[in-house]
């Protein structure tokens, strides 16, 4: 009985990591909901909501706030600042393309991490991972050439911007991995909060958005990317992070499907064979990972 419990413990894991996927699924239909809110405004009560929701998570399971803040110390800011640009670039890329495009330009972020892990930390890179990293430049070119021609250009960018600081938002916890990084998620979503209330301002917007709409970012913010986030914490502790990227590309699965069902937003070819050659390099080389 004893041989079973760690295949067990990997089923549980690995539902995790797909409620995660499915949780997180819905924030390109929320976006797509609220339409009568600014960026900015949105970008504000999302992160309001996440704040809020690992604040809550923090203070439930013990664990000192401002004692983990001053130990993730600089490396904890900068992941901090990495997220908030991975959160800022996720919404404009929804807002001004289309989810797909959105998701898949999101999705090479696990590449990414894998790039800035050896620039940073001079983590050894296999040859497998610069085949994966030249499949995913060829199948971002692809969108982003399609972003040129319809002139979806600022919401494609947007979209990669977000996936290099996810990228940088995981390098940031691997380098900071001997004290508890957690923290870095409410510091991203703090910075988020501070920066897109100060751009709704000079903007003139103002944080005064329609209740619906702030109602709508709020849940996201607070049970999209806190809960997910939970989620996929809980699944790690058990799935290798090779199988945690092919799991959590659930995600850019059913996010296109819900919005395709709800709005009859189709994807483009370009976009499915750009996305196809993305989501294929990250899969073969996860697959690899996954059998050393």
């Amino acid at each position: 009985m004893s041989e079973l419990k760690p295949d067990r413990s990997r089923m549980t894991g690995r539902l995790w990591v797909l409620s995660a996927g499915l949780y997180m699924s819905v924030g390109g239909p929320i976006i797509r909901l609220a339409d009568d809110i600014g960026e900015w405004q949105f970008l504000f009560y999302r992160a309001l909501g996440a704040a809020a929701a690992i604040l809550a998570y923090l203070l439930i399971s013990g664990r000192p706030v401002l004692v983990l803040v001053r130990g993730a110390g600089a490396t904890g800011v900068v992941a901090g600042l990495c997220l908030s640009v991975a959160f800022t670039g996720y919404v404009w890329g929804v807002m001004h393309s289309t989810v797909a495009n959105a998701l898949f330009l999101y999705s090479p972020a696990p590449v990414f991490a894998a790039l800035f892990g050896w620039l940073v930390m001079r983590e050894p890179v296999a040859r497998s991972m610069w085949l994966a990293m030249a499949g995913v430049i060829a199948g971002v070119g692809i969108m982003i050439g399609e972003g040129l021609a319809e002139a979806d250009l600022l919401g494609d960018l947007a979209s990669l911007s977000a996936a290099v600081g996810f990228a940088g938002f995981v390098v940031g916890i691997r380098r900071g991995r001997q004290t508890d990084m957690s923290v870095a998620i409410l510091i991203g979503a703090v910075i988020t909060m501070a920066a897109s209330a100060g751009m709704a301002l000079v903007g003139g917007t103002g944080l005064v958005a329609p209740t619906v709409d702030a109602g709508l970012a709020v849940t996201y913010g607070a049970l999209v990317i806190g809960a997910g986030i939970v989620m996929l914490t809980i699944g790690a502790k058990s799935v290798p992070a090779a199988e945690i990227i092919v799991l959590s590309m659930s995600e850019v699965v059913l996010a296109s499907i819900w919005v395709w069902l709800a709005f009859g937003e189709v994807p483009s070819i370009l976009t499915l064979v750009g996305g196809a050659i993305v989501l294929g390099s990250i899969a073969v080389q996860a697959s690899i990972g996954m059998r050393k």
